[in-house]
């Protein structure tokens, strides 16, 4: 009996090495998913803008470290399509402060605080700091994240949920299961988070006061988020649409996700959109130059105007009638852009492995 066991024991520890060398072996992997490509206005069940990016390896289906960028209407309802619930989020990153990128954060924070950890890691929400506009006004990331809950606090729904709830979440509330980080928007790239072989870099853009784009940087590859960021030149004749300080973050990337308009909505066209509203995006053409330029393999068309198949944008009717995918990539193709070209669906995704 004692030699059968030994042997048990002996074949055990064989496996257990074995499993901790193929663990050890496992391939780095990223994958970047659209959690939402709508908007701002809500079209046919699409959620708001957001992209979801994990980085992880081979073991653990990419998920060791989990980031959300921007958080749209919606955006929990699309993660727990791909099993990711608001307690395993490790950190959200804004690019700017509309409301549309926005609607879903409050969502998440509820969510972590009945269903997560009381003793677990805080959630870090990654964003500028206070910028103020021309028109008078300050734009504040903190004043947002502090005050998302104000409404269930005003209302006694949060005491009364911290109350049945004694003993099992926090009873300080959601708020203080956040982490604020914020950082100045500069025209050079800075590093404003990491997570172990995660980096994540940020650079000013054009769009609102304290608007920014993203990189996150891995052993798997690099993807850049664009958010709703346009040139500097506001207006034509400009040499393109596009951003100068998102080029520059994107040079060698593997994927750009950015917001992207239709070049059927410009002004020049006749198309009836507002100029200061399209002028203050990028078009899918000037994408498609862009992310030729710096050397990207895949460029994912967000936050569509007009969304796929809509007759209209907001109250503006589409010249020619609806738009489909074929008509996004030909735009993009216009560019130069010789890679591959995903126009996107909600939970449309890129795969990356280690290289």
């Amino acid at each position: 009996m004692p030699k059968v066991l030994g042997a048990m024991a002996s074949l055990f520890v064989a496996v257990g090495g074995l499993l901790a060398a193929t663990d050890a072996h496992a391939k780095p992997c990223m994958v970047v998913t659209l959690t939402g490509t709508s908007g701002p206005p809500p079209y046919n069940g699409l959620a708001g803008p957001g992209t979801f990016v994990r980085y992880g390896d081979d073991s653990n289906d990419c998920r060791s470290a989990l980031m959300q960028f921007d958080a749209g209407r919606g955006t929990l309802m699309r993660l727990s399509q791909i099993g990711v619930q608001a307690a395993q989020l490790n950190a959200v990153f804004f690019t700017h402060l509309h409301s549309d990128h926005l609607e879903g954060f409050s969502d998440i924070v509820q969510m972590r605080w009945f269903y997560g950890a009381p003793e677990g890691p805080k959630l870090d929400v990654v964003c500028s700091r206070d910028a103020k506009s021309e028109l008078g006004f300050t734009l504040s990331c903190s004043k947002f994240v502090a005050h998302i809950d104000d409404a269930y606090e005003l209302s006694g729904e949060t005491a009364y949920r911290a109350a049945e709830m004694k003993g099992i979440i926090d009873p300080a509330g959601p708020v203080a299961g956040t982490n604020v980080v914020t950082f100045d928007p500069k025209d050079d790239a800075q590093v404003v988070w990491t997570s172990g072989e995660v980096k994540v870099s940020a650079i000013r853009t054009t769009h609102i006061p304290g608007s920014a784009a993203y990189r996150v940087d891995t052993p798997a590859g690099s993807v850049v988020i664009g958010g709703d960021a346009s040139n500097d030149v506001q207006e034509p004749p400009r040499r393109t649409s596009t951003s100068d300080q998102v080029e520059r973050l994107a040079k060698g990337a593997d994927v750009v996700v950015h917001t992207t308009i239709h070049p059927v909505l410009s002004p020049e066209r006749g198309s009836g959109a507002p100029p200061a509203v399209y002028y203050r995006q990028s078009n899918a053409t000037d994408l498609g130059a862009m992310a030729q330029r710096a050397g990207v393999k895949h460029l994912m068309l967000t936050h569509l105007a007009p969304s796929l198949g809509a007759a209209t944008q907001g109250t503006v009717k589409i010249l020619g009638g609806p738009l489909t995918e074929t008509d996004y990539s030909n735009a993009a193709r216009e560019g130069g852009f010789t890679g591959e070209i995903v126009v996107g669906r909600d939970l449309s995704e890129v795969r990356l492995a280690a290289k």
